[in-house]
């Protein structure tokens, strides 16, 4: 069991979550009569496909779910963890387990819904699973090479067939229903009864396929809620019709110099231009990635004003938009680009002997500051750095 949410609720926390939501599935397991063994291996004799339609329908509605939380900005697919597909071990693993799920009646999880309710059969199961996982553990010399063999890594069904993730929901939930109508004959006919399927269920079946593919459909057609509010930014910064807090190259120098802690200066350009040069105390965060969520915390503290600069004008700006967006923070958008910036202060070009006074105190102001920024810049790199916060892939669930 991996932290829920990584880096804001702690694993310990997560551990008692997970107490509260095991539970709760092992109630649910119980009332859709998952403790008997005559429910479960039903499945395979025909008579009973209660196991099939639960399970199934939780993955569609699970995978409905993902899909739409994600679509929303709510969920960040990229941190959920895949279980790393071992071919051998999992074709020869499987068949050992449906074996053992035709003779022992229980899989893993419903033999201690079974135990916790007193069934000396669900008991038995988990001591026989006990004695698999030693006689596992004591034989892995013998079988690792089986065991890691034919490696595929962290693979997604959708992307090995070479679809969209949505598309592969819709043709899920086609599948499920269709399933679902094709398994209720089948029990029918095993269990030599009237033909349960009316009219009623047929409509059921169709709203409650209709209404998956419709929500799927949405996350098709309509954009997603960064991309919505990036067309709004592009809308306003055509219609100049936003208010946006600035400042010059010469204000933030002044403000480095006397209070940089103050401030979360933010270069959103690309990685690769900002190690070639960016502002001293400058973080980088491209702007193509301000709006995902792992830069929501920056964005919303109130501790700090952020400072946004980029090649330019315009890009500063939008970068001051999405934070204000999806942010709480005071924000800045700087008015003088990175290079404009590097030419001022780090590229100086000498006064002219016919310089005015006023370009005279520029140019030893610009002088004076880049000095004391090199020297800010020296000094917090030699300060130790705190933990860096990368994304995490949570770990745990059934393999």
């Amino acid at each position: 069991m991996g932290p829920l949410v990584p880096h804001i609720i702690s694993s310990d926390f997560s551990l008692i979550i997970a107490i509260i939501l095991g539970f709760g599935f092992g109630f649910a397991l119980e009332q859709a009569g998952f403790g008997s063994t005559r429910k479960l291996v039903g499945l395979f004799y025909g008579y009973d496909f209660t196991v099939l339609k639960v399970f199934f329908t939780a993955g569609v509605t699970a995978m409905i779910g993902v899909i739409l939380l994600n679509h929303l900005g709510l969920l960040n697919i990229d941190i959920i963890y895949i279980n790393p597909t071992f071919l051998y071990a999992a074709l020869l693993g499987g068949a050992i387990m449906g074996v053992g799920f035709i003779i022992g009646g229980f899989c893993p999880g419903t033999s201690v819904c079974a135990a916790a309710t007193g069934k000396m059969d669900g008991m038995t199961f988990i001591i026989g699973a006990l004695l698999g996982i030693f006689v596992f553990t004591e034989s892995y010399p013998l079988i690792s090479v089986l065991d890691n063999a034919a490696n595929m890594g962290n693979v997604l069904m959708f992307e090995m067939l070479g679809m969209s993730r949505e598309v592969f929901a819709l043709i899920t939930i086609i599948i499920a229903v269709s399933t679902f109508y094709i398994v209720q004959k089948i029990e029918d006919k095993v269990n030599r009864r009237k033909a349960s399927i009316t009219k009623k269920s047929i409509i059921t079946y169709s709203i409650s396929g209709g209404v998956a593919i419709l929500l799927v459909l949405i996350t098709l057609v309509t954009p997603t809620r960064s991309e919505l509010v990036h067309q709004r930014i592009e809308k306003m910064l055509l219609e100049h019709s936003v208010h946006i807090t600035n400042m010059d190259g010469d204000e933030l120098a002044d403000e480095l110099i006397s209070q940089y802690y103050k401030y979360n200066l933010i270069d959103v350009r690309s990685k690769e231009d900002f190690d070639k040069f960016h502002i001293p105390t400058a973080i980088n965060i491209p702007l193509t990635e301000l709006s995902d969520i792992k830069y929501r915390a920056i964005l919303k503290q109130r501790e700090k004003t952020n400072i946004f600069y980029a090649e330019n004008d315009n890009d500063s700006k939008r970068a001051y938009l999405i934070a204000e967006y999806f942010g709480k923070a005071e924000n800045i958008a700087l008015t003088t680009s990175a290079q404009e910036f590097h030419k001022n202060y780090f590229d100086i070009e000498s006064l002219s002997e016919n310089a005015s006074k006023r370009e005279k105190n520029i140019y030893h102001f610009r002088v004076s500051a880049a000095t004391k920024l090199n020297e800010i810049k020296e000094a917090l790199s030699k300060m130790d750095k705190p933990v860096e916060k990368k994304v995490t892939r949570v770990q745990g669930g059934c393999s």
